[in-house]
């Protein structure tokens, strides 16, 4: 079976990485290995900053509204707390453009601002805001086109009964007299047992051994008294012997 080489399949992937390096510095958009390395950081740096880029747009088109309401003799919390009172959704990028571009519609924006503050209203709150309906697309085998709408489902909104505090009445009842019981005084009678003395295994134990002592001992004494039996007709034996021998010297004299 043939050799399989990885060579196409890694000359491409290089060079969809070099592509991507195109116009970094030195070896960076040359050779491979530091092409990779540097585009692997920028893609993560790309993908941080996506985020950062909208918080520092709000950033910088605060300053600006704040700049322009200064000088006016107005602070930017009250001036967009003003707006908000009237109902005048203009978003921030807008705002501060036409600081910049239109310095007059600012200024009646800012005077419309502070008369609501004087006026002591609270913000209106905003109405819920009700979802699209699904389209749904179906084809039939003739070819006609069918198109069906779900019609948005509204929320029932919950409302909370008001709960009627009843006032707890404490009925005062007559309370009824405790009857002591009488306890009734049982003769109680003892009989006097004997007292049952029960043998311990440890009395058993002592016993058993002392008669084992006492077999063992028996069994000495007859070894002891068979012994000397026997030891007394030894001796006696011999004796015997020297008196025949003194009758056979008389006799040869």
């Amino acid at each position: 079976m043939a050799r399989v080489q990885g060579g196409f399949s890694t000359r491409r992937y290089h060079k969809k990485v070099l592509k991507l390096a195109k116009g970094y510095f030195g070896s960076k958009h040359r050779l491979y290995k530091t092409a990779n390395e540097q585009v692997m950081k920028s893609l993560a740096y790309s993908y941080r900053d996506r985020r950062n880029k909208k918080r520092d747009f709000r950033k910088l088109w605060i300053t600006r509204i704040n700049a322009a309401c200064n000088q006016l003799g107005i602070s930017y919390s009250k001036f967009m707390y003003g707006l908000r009172i009237e109902g005048i959704e203009i978003n921030r990028k807008m705002l501060s453009e036409i600081a910049i571009t239109d310095p007059k519609a600012f200024e009646s924006l800012v005077v419309t601002a502070k008369k609501a503050l004087q006026s002591g209203k609270k913000p209106v709150e905003k109405a819920p805001v009700e979802k699209a309906p699904k389209i749904k697309v179906s084809e039939k085998e003739d070819g006609k086109v069918l198109v069906a709408v779900e019609a948005p489902v509204k929320e029932k909104k919950v409302t909370k009964k008001a709960v009627v505090k009843k006032e707890a009445v404490e009925k005062t009842a007559p309370k009824k007299p405790v009857v002591k019981k009488e306890i009734k005084e049982k003769e109680i009678v003892v009989e006097d047992k004997k007292p049952t003395v029960k043998k311990t295994t440890k009395k058993v134990e002592e016993e058993t051994a002392k008669e084992k002592k006492t077999t063992t001992t028996k069994k000495k004494t007859t070894v002891k008294k068979e012994v000397k039996e026997k030891v007394t007709d030894k001796e006696k034996k011999p004796a015997a012997k020297k008196t025949v021998k003194k009758t056979t010297k008389k006799v040869a004299e």
